[in-house]
């Protein structure tokens, strides 16, 4: 079994499993009914997004440094308790289930779900 990250909104792997989107907010112009169909997410799961001040933060980067600075900041928010202990129930479930965890993000290089696959391995998490 085996967590994967993806980019929402993509075609869907074989096995990959329920979907979760750790985003702030959902696709616009979306009907609620149709994220699934539409391999946008089976589930929203915004605990695991970056706050809109710490978004921002990694939207804007333009070098490594600002790029480290949202790293490090968006680190420090999923170290809090109940982002923290998220992360390990994900890390645990993905040794025995497959899912997917994703952003909107073109590029996972300069998203925070690099960060987020980082923390998964941290915990132990079967990729």
């Amino acid at each position: 079994m085996t967590v994967s990250v993806v980019r929402l909104g993509t075609d869907r792997a074989p096995n990959e499993g329920i979907r979760i989107g750790t985003v702030r907010r959902p696709p616009r112009g979306v009907p609620k009914s149709e994220f699934a169909s539409r391999n946008w997410y089976d589930v929203w799961f915004p605990n695991l997004a970056p706050s809109v001040e710490t978004m921002k933060l990694g939207q804007a980067a333009e070098t490594p440094a600002q790029w480290s600075a949202f790293k490090k900041k968006y680190r420090a928010e999923m170290s809090r308790p109940d982002a923290s202990h998220a992360i390990e129930l994900l890390a645990t479930l993905s040794h025995h289930v497959n899912f997917s965890v994703g952003c909107y993000c073109e590029e996972e290089e300069r998203c925070h779900r690099s960060v987020l696959r980082a923390l998964l391995k941290e915990k132990g998490a079967m990729f």
